[in-house]
């Protein structure tokens, strides 16, 4: 039962890890950088906390109720952003090279980003759609859409997004790390672990792939492989130090 009630918690915090669309494709949007949250679950009522993963389950009749949403490991909003307002302008400069030049790649893709960032998803999946008949190999107009739909709870086809940015592009750690989660926010936590992985082998300080594999580990009860990558994690970034105590039952 708790550990039931722990994964339902840690799916609908997944999406903690989503990040804001940037405007320019220098600018790598990442799902594991800890940026601003694109949705939060909601608010969950105070309650003891539960017994870590691995544990005897305990033996009263009452079960054991869900801890808070606030032992998710929370995201920050990097110190250097654009606003709202230079997005709309990056939206109006697109528009003007559009009309010009309907097929123009780039410009699709700014003002895709741009309207992700403002939380207008389905333009953004419009324009993306409309990209990758130009250009279906663009690895990034994939990469980019699986967020904004991560951020729509489209699961699957975000899944399916990342999954052909991948074709393109095998070495991007951040689609990994994206598919993963998209895998975790259907429970699927099993085949979530291979995608951090793989992320994991590409950079091998990944703070936020241990983090979540660790999480991944101990949502189907290995806290013997849990408690290593939630130790990395925390070595990495201090901000893990959270998950750490939550699924490996530190205090």
């Amino acid at each position: 039962m708790n550990n039931l009630f722990t994964t339902r918690l840690l799916a609908g915090a997944v999406l903690l890890l989503v990040t804001t669309q940037c405007a320019t494709t220098v600018e790598k949007d990442s799902p594991g950088s800890r940026r601003a949250v694109a949705s939060t679950p909601a608010a969950m009522p105070a309650s003891p906390t539960p017994a870590p993963v691995g544990t005897a389950t305990p033996t009263a009749t009452t079960p054991v109720p869900p801890s808070p949403v606030s032992t998710v490991p929370a995201v920050v909003e990097p110190a250097a952003r654009k606003s709202n307002a230079d997005y709309k302008a990056e939206i109006r400069a697109a528009d003007a090279m559009l009309q010009a030049a309907p097929r123009n790649v780039n410009a699709l893709l700014v003002r895709a980003k741009a309207k992700s960032h403002l939380k207008d998803y389905k333009e953004a999946i419009v324009d993306y759609n409309t990209l990758l008949r130009i250009k279906p190999t663009n690895a990034e107009a994939y990469y980019n859409r699986g967020l904004t739909r991560l951020k729509l709870k489209e699961y699957p086809p975000a899944i399916s997004d990342f999954s052909k940015s991948l074709k393109y592009n095998p070495t991007d750690k951040e689609a990994f790390f994206g598919r993963g989660a998209a895998k975790m926010q259907m429970f699927n936590f099993s085949s979530a672990i291979p995608d951090f992985t793989k992320a994991i082998v590409i950079d091998s300080v990944y703070a936020d792939a241990f983090e979540y594999r660790g999480i991944c580990y101990s949502s189907i009860n290995k806290p013997k492989l849990a408690r290593p990558d939630l130790e990395k994690a925390a070595r990495l970034n201090p901000e893990a130090a959270k998950s750490l105590r939550r699924y490996a039952g530190d205090k």
